[in-house]
């Protein structure tokens, strides 16, 4: 299963036959449900997640008791890149993330994945690139949390929601979507409304469609 796995998702690691061998040896392949923490944002990383199905996503929390802001998406095909940084650097998580939907994670010890950052340049470059990548999502996350208005800024939230989801009918609730946007309830429900006076988007009971 780990082997299918990593040559279906990761098949730029698995090309290389000794890296291949050690994946396979101290890798697990786990199962979590919608909701489920995968890290805690102030504890040391223990594992290192390649996302095989299933989507997760990485919240930063803004102040000490601040709401959080969510920050990238962990696609299959991916690891949780900040995970890997900290474990480098020996230091403890700066960001949170939780299952969005029920996922399939091949999952490597982080003492391992230290010995194959130093043993395999080909890991590094599926981390760099990877790396290069989210930092682009953020610098848009960014923008659109300092130059554009609240509208825009849902309304883009929407649009990747419906892309990385493969359907403009999104299954949420007004109150996910504001935890998802360090918002409140009641700003999104008013904010979804005037967006569906304006013909973006259709509201139903616990579904959004986009027009």
């Amino acid at each position: 299963m780990i082997s299918e796995a990593l040559e279906t998702y990761f098949p730029f690691l698995v090309n290389n036959p000794e890296l291949k061998s050690e994946l396979e040896t101290i890798c697990t392949v786990h199962t979590f449900k919608a909701g489920t923490v995968i890290l805690k944002q102030g504890g040391y990383i223990k594992v290192i997640p390649l996302m095989v199905s299933g989507l997760a996503k990485v919240f930063k929390q803004e102040g000490k008791n601040g709401n959080e802001v969510l920050l990238y998406y962990i696609k299959p095909g991916e690891t949780c890149v900040m995970s890997m940084m900290t474990l480098l650097r020996n230091d403890t998580s700066k960001i949170r993330a939780v299952i969005e939907k029920d996922s399939e994670i091949v999952v490597i010890p982080a003492n391992k994945a230290i010995v194959i950052a130093k043993k395999y340049p080909v890991w590094n470059d599926f981390i760099y690139r990877l790396f290069y990548q989210k930092y682009e999502e953020l610098v848009e996350v960014v923008e659109i949390l300092t130059f554009s208005n609240k509208d825009k800024r849902l309304l883009e939230y929407l649009k990747k929601e419906a892309q990385l989801k493969n359907s403009n009918i999104l299954q949420t609730t007004h109150q996910h979507i504001a935890y998802d946007l360090g918002s409140s309830r009641e700003v999104i429900s008013r904010l979804l409304k005037k967006l569906e006076n304006e013909g973006v988007v259709k509201l139903k009971q616990g579904v959004i469609e986009l027009l």
